[in-house]
């Protein structure tokens, strides 16, 4: 889903250990320069594990919210995943 994630990152803390690439189950990271840069944010499912795993507080994602949990609830429920916070869906958004 395009333009969704609730993932963020301060390059500027970033020491490039590339913890947060060896975690990343979609590969939405790359290190560069020795410094994290995003390649693929859409493809980010907010599942948290990048931010558990930086030590030095780089990343920012609110896991178990937003499109992540809402194809979740959908596979659960039977029912389209919908990330949209404007309707009577909203608790399937962030």
């Amino acid at each position: 889903m395009k333009n969704v994630s609730t993932l963020k990152i301060n390059s500027d803390k970033c020491v490039g250990c590339g913890r947060c690439i060896e975690v990343c189950p979609h590969k939405v990271f790359s290190l560069n320069d020795g410094k994290i840069k995003l390649i693929n944010k859409d493809g980010c499912m907010e599942c948290g594990a990048c931010v558990k795993n930086c030590a030095f507080d780089v990343i920012e994602v609110k896991s178990g919210v937003g499109c992540a949990r809402a194809v979740i609830k959908g596979w659960f429920l039977g029912t389209e995943p919908t990330c949209d916070c404007s309707g009577d869906n909203s608790s399937s958004c962030c």
